[in-house]
């Protein structure tokens, strides 16, 4: 009789055993964290400059991320696209109907 009580707090947890499979690091296919964290940190104790300024891969365009960077900090950031499926309002801010 005394087990009984517990039936209903078992349950959640033995439904949730199976989620490992719907986990998305582990289903093939997905990418998976691979210790570069301590790659990072061997290249950088290797070359003490890489933790001041790191070094891109070869072939990569950090122009464009610059760029982006650069329109960010001078406040001229390039509108979102229209692409049709929403249309977002933007609604100032204020005391509408507080009653104060």
């Amino acid at each position: 009789m005394r087990f009984r009580r517990y039936i209903p707090l078992l349950l959640p947890l033995l439904a949730t055993a199976a989620c490992d499979a719907l986990d998305p690091y582990k289903r093939e296919g997905n990418w998976r964290p691979a210790q570069v964290n301590e790659a990072n940190l061997a290249v950088m104790v290797a070359n003490p400059a890489e933790l001041r300024r790191g070094t891109g891969a070869p072939g990569t365009a950090g122009f464009v991320a610059t760029g982006a960077i650069e329109r960010l900090r001078a406040d001229r950031v390039k509108p979102l696209p229209d692409t049709g499926l929403a249309r977002i309002i933007t609604v100032p801010s204020g005391n509408s109907g507080s009653g104060n």
